[in-house]
């Protein structure tokens, strides 16, 4: 009897094990095209400014495309409280939202990525339109990777 409970038990733990392997791919997946691309337009302003930004905006929109606009405001809720306490998370919300619009509309992943550059290159520091990306004044900016 109890090497029949052993192997369930053992059944049962791959089975989670399977199951936290797939939920773990799908972000895996979405930062390293992000950061793929990332790398590759060499943006200054790794916090706050315009790479900020674009990863950001970048990261929805695969998430949009991908999935669900459904599910950029849910990360947007969770990770960046929803825009609310302080510029920072503010900019990271607005953004999230551009992207996710961009995300949903694209009709293939190849203009899905240069709809999210050029939006970049019309954002502004504290634009404040819906359909413009922004980012904070240049002495907010920290050079880092996130």
């Amino acid at each position: 009897m109890g090497i029949v409970v052993a192997k369930a038990e053992r059944r049962r733990w791959r089975r989670w094990f399977l199951a936290a392997a797939v939920l773990g791919a799908y972000p895996a997946f979405v930062m390293v095209a992000v950061y793929a691309q990332f790398f590759a337009v060499g943006l200054p302003g790794g916090r706050n400014g315009p790479a900020d930004a674009y990863r950001h905006t970048l990261a929805s929109a695969i998430v949009a495309y991908t999935l669900s606009p459904r599910c950029v405001d849910w990360v947007t809720q969770v990770m960046e409280r929803g825009g609310q306490g302080n510029a920072a998370r503010a900019m990271d919300a607005h953004n999230n939202r551009i992207g996710a619009r961009i995300g949903a509309t694209a009709g293939s992943w190849n203009s899905m990525q240069q709809a999210v550059l050029a939006a970049i290159h019309n954002g502004a520091v504290d634009a404040r339109s819906a359909e413009q990306i922004t980012w904070l004044a240049p002495p907010a900016w920290q050079e880092r990777l996130y």
